[in-house]
């Protein structure tokens, strides 16, 4: 097997376990929450994504990524990192702009995703991805794109609901 296919693959099982998991245990347990206590965990995923600054790391040990694509990756989760602290910030202090500020990020988000999926595929960033960067292709994105997901989910879902 080589080292795209086997990426594809534990990508394939990352996503399937987060949807398990998400289906069976996080969605019951978010049910049970107020829609600031369901917003704020699945938030705190987000708040870690600064661990793609090891890209410049690993563009120096010849992880073969375009400067250009190196930057949207860069800039778009730091952008997404800040985004989700300001809103659990917000949640947690009831300000008024909590909801549009969660729904910055989710746009912010989802473009980063999509932009960063799309841009590592053009350029077979699984096929030659080693080590951490290993890891956040194939174990880290799933989740991202999971929580994504149940917060846009909490959002729609429970709009009746106030954050504040």
């Amino acid at each position: 097997m080589n080292l795209a296919t086997a990426g594809i693959l534990a990508m394939t099982l990352s996503f399937a376990a987060c949807i398990a998991a998400a289906t069976w245990h996080v969605a019951p347990w978010l049910s049970r929450q107020s829609r600031a206590g369901a917003l704020i965990p699945l938030l705190w995923v987000h708040a870690f994504r600064h661990v793609a600054l090891q890209i410049l790391s690993a563009q120096k040990s010849g992880f073969r990524v375009s400067d250009a694509l190196r930057d949207d990756i860069l800039y778009g989760d730091l952008a997404g990192m800040v985004l989700a602290l300001l809103a659990i910030f917000a949640i947690r202090s009831r300000r008024g702009s909590a909801t549009p500020l969660v729904w910055v990020f989710v746009a912010a988000t989802a473009v980063d995703l999509v932009n960063g999926s799309i841009g590592g595929m053009r350029e077979g960033a699984l096929g030659q991805a080693s080590g951490v960067t290993w890891l956040i292709l194939t174990f880290y994105v799933p989740i991202l794109y999971t929580s994504l997901g149940l917060i846009v989910w909490q959002l729609l879902c429970r709009r009746r609901e106030s954050l504040v």
